[in-house]
């Protein structure tokens, strides 16, 4: 019979706890469309909330570093491009306010 990790492609509890990162951040950019798209339907057109942003760079970052902890260089590269963006974004935001 497989233990826990094992069902779950972890070899250790550190590689647990990684998957469980992995995991969360994969949950921010879920969360970041379920924001759009509740903010939308209550405003009746397309809106981008500010919240979108920050789920963003969120999920964003977690995910670049469990892929820079489990060495994927397909995550990583992935995930740059989109950091930039939303972190440019959030100070677009900011520099509007001001």
């Amino acid at each position: 019979m497989y233990n826990l990790l094992e069902m779950i492609g972890a070899d250790t509890p550190l590689d647990a706890m990684w998957l469980t990162v992995g995991l969360l951040g994969q949950l921010m950019f879920t969360a970041r469309f379920l924001v759009q798209w509740w903010a939308s339907e209550k405003a009746g057109r397309s809106v981008v909330p500010v919240a979108f942003w920050y789920f963003s760079i969120l999920g964003s970052l977690i995910v670049l570093a469990y892929g820079i902890h489990k060495l994927e260089p397909v995550i990583i590269i992935g995930q740059l491009p989109g950091t930039v963006i939303y972190a440019r974004n959030l100070w677009l935001l900011r520099k509007e306010k001001a």
